[in-house]
């Protein structure tokens, strides 16, 4: 279910059969800003990624909030449907849908900012789409980043949250990618969430406010989180650059 003020967005190519495109829910008015939301997958896998599947289902409470605080002021949610659940080694399939809707976006609302939201093997390829012109910033849950490049860290806002009892995703290799993306990055916050792990079940409200405190306050919005999220929202702001909640 898309849910109320969204329609699906599909490429008009071939691969619209199989699905792929984008769900997209509308800011009311003028779109000025755009959140790309992009969810996990697999390591390896040619079998058609579905919304039903619970790698993309996780995200939906992500994507409701969002656009339910963020409509209002002009900013519209696209979350991202691969074509296939699989990264698939050099293919790093789901980049190329990353790519293809950031393009979109850049063709649909010319000039807006875009921030990502992405977890897991969607951060892998977020990373890997970081530096398109458009991207002001992201925010990464529980990413897999096992040696991902930082170049396109240059200049954007990034804040990556870790589950500190992720067995699926590496922490280590999560702070160490932030930590090299520093030094390019205009700003970039590690967050350290203890009693929770990868799926993002336990704290599961903290979660969401750490996805939607960043996204919309760098695009000019008024975020409504708990006493956590902004006391991290204020922590980064002033330069933190690893902090534990």
């Amino acid at each position: 279910m898309l849910g109320r003020g969204a329609h699906v967005l599909v490429t008009g190519t071939a691969t619209a059969a199989a699905g792929f495109g984008a769900d997209v829910f509308e800011a009311r008015g003028t779109t000025r800003a755009v959140i790309l939301v992009l969810h996990g997958g697999k390591a390896d896998s040619y079998e058609r990624s579905e919304p039903s599947h619970l790698s993309s289902r996780r995200l939906n409470p992500f994507v409701r909030v969002l656009h339910r605080q963020g409509s209002g002021k002009g900013i519209a949610v696209w979350k991202v449907r691969y074509r296939v659940r699989g990264w698939n080694g050099r293919e790093r399939s789901p980049t190329q849908d990353a790519q293809w809707a950031l393009d979109e976006i850049g063709r649909r609302h010319p000039g807006a900012p875009v921030v990502i939201v992405a977890h897991s093997m969607g951060g892998r390829a977020a990373v890997h789409v970081l530096g398109d012109p458009t991207v002001v910033g992201a925010v990464l849950l529980c990413p897999w980043l096992p040696h991902e490049p930082v170049d396109g860290a240059l200049g954007k806002k990034i804040l990556v949250a870790h589950g500190v009892v992720d067995r699926w995703t590496s922490p280590r290799e999560t702070r160490a990618w932030a930590d090299a993306a520093r030094p390019l990055a205009s700003r970039v916050t590690y967050v350290g969430v203890r009693r929770t792990g990868h799926f993002m079940l336990r704290r599961a409200g903290l979660w969401t406010d750490l996805a939607v405190g960043p996204a919309l306050s760098w695009l000019g919005a008024n975020p409504s989180v708990g006493r956590t999220a902004t006391k991290v929202l204020a922590e980064a702001a002033a330069g933190a650059p690893n902090l534990t909640v």
